[in-house]
């Protein structure tokens, strides 16, 4: 198969969606790559090293686009990507369709095969594409956190883990998933008092085992919610049902009853965000204030650590990558995780969570020719 990378036009996006390491995997196994030039310069990787990989070098993503039967990315097309995909062709990548009507109409339009890098599934039900890059995203939220509590910032002026003898930040997570943990795990290890709020008390029940009462866990109602948003100098939210917009978790109304200059950080900003007064945002211009509260909602926060997010996005897509390099939309067909990541195909969308979110019409995909 002709597979293709072109470099990564979203602002402040560096990653690569396939790493000179993954390069090799796809060559050796009979494959044809084609990068498009620079694509590799966010993490260190000049074309001279992606040719000595294997792959051949392109002056521009227009030939990436029309010479390649699949295109591996990082982030959602845009615009002018969309507009060069074409049917029979297979996009692979994280889109995020739920909150994104216009790329979804997109999509429809070029009856590309669109696959979903946050709703693949494994055999235990867990999504082994989206968990690198919320590893990643939950540990650079307490970072932003932070920063974002700095005074300069219009935050408390608070030292998340404080110091001797004085009261560290007061920290709530919602949410128990990937991203939670790790934010719970690095705000813990800072020293702030950490709250995680869940659903679930199998989750629950985890947490507080892994953890060893370094961190209190609540089960999730509206009481439990107010209760520990009014009281937090910090709100994570790390909400996610796949492929599904985002719950608003925190109202307008909610955030006058806050603390002035406390910080909401909206990891869930892809699909949508669990904030009602949430925006995205970007690396360059990070936060905003709505009613004395500060919010970060940059929608690609690991493209921030793009030689860390892409090694290990690489690292979890690779194996996928090569089964639908190796069979083409079979593939999809005869593996029930792909499946579940197939968004798009042929015009229609092919995701149950997806279209309902959307509002449009669901195509299971037993009823789809390949």
């Amino acid at each position: 198969m002709r597979v293709g990378v072109p470099r990564e036009i979203k602002v402040q996006e560096y990653r690569v969606g396939l790493t000179p390491g993954a390069v090799r995997e796809y060559v050796a196994a009979g494959h044809q790559v084609m990068v498009e030039t620079g694509a590799g310069n966010g993490i260190g990787a000049s074309d001279d090293v992606y040719r000595r990989a294997g792959a051949t070098i392109s002056d521009s993503a227009r030939d990436v686009f029309a010479s390649s039967d699949m295109i591996v990315k990082v982030k959602e097309p845009q615009k002018s990507e969309w507009l060069q995909l074409r049917e029979s062709q297979i996009l692979f990548t994280y889109l995020h369709l739920a909150p994104d009507p216009e790329q979804a109409k997109g999509l429809l339009a070029s009856g590309c095969t669109a696959i979903a890098y946050e709703t693949v599934t494994d055999a235990a039900g867990r999504l082994p594409l989206l968990a690198p890059m919320s590893e990643v995203a939950g540990r650079l939220a307490i970072e932003a956190a932070g920063a974002a509590l700095r005074r300069s910032a219009g935050g408390r002026g608070l030292l998340l883990g404080g110091v001797p003898g004085v009261q560290p930040a007061r920290l709530v997570v919602l949410g128990g998933g990937v991203v939670g943990m790790q934010a719970a795990r690095m705000a813990a290890g800072l020293g702030a008092e950490v709250t995680v709020i869940d659903r679930s008390l199998p989750r629950l029940r985890e947490l507080d085992d892994l953890f060893a009462g370094r961190v209190r866990t609540r089960f999730s109602t509206i009481e439990a919610v107010e209760d520990e948003v009014f009281a937090a100098d910090v709100v994570i939210g790390a909400v996610l049902v796949p492929g599904a917009s985002a719950p608003k978790l925190v109202t307008r109304a909610m955030l006058k009853s806050m603390r002035r200059g406390a910080v909401l950080v909206d990891v869930a900003i892809d699909q949508g965000g669990c904030f009602e007064t949430s925006h995205p945002t970007t690396h360059t211009d990070p936060t905003y204030e709505v009613d004395g509260v500060v919010h970060y909602c940059v929608a690609n926060m690991p493209g921030a650590v793009p030689v860390t997010s892409s090694q290990a996005l690489n690292n979890a897509t690779l194996p996928f990558g090569l089964m639908l390099a190796n069979k083409g939309f079979a593939a999809v067909l005869e593996n029930p995780h792909l499946r579940n990541g197939l968004n798009a195909h042929r015009g229609r969308i092919t995701n149950r969570a997806v279209a309902e979110s959307l509002g449009l019409e669901f195509a299971p995909v037993g009823g789809l020719a390949a």
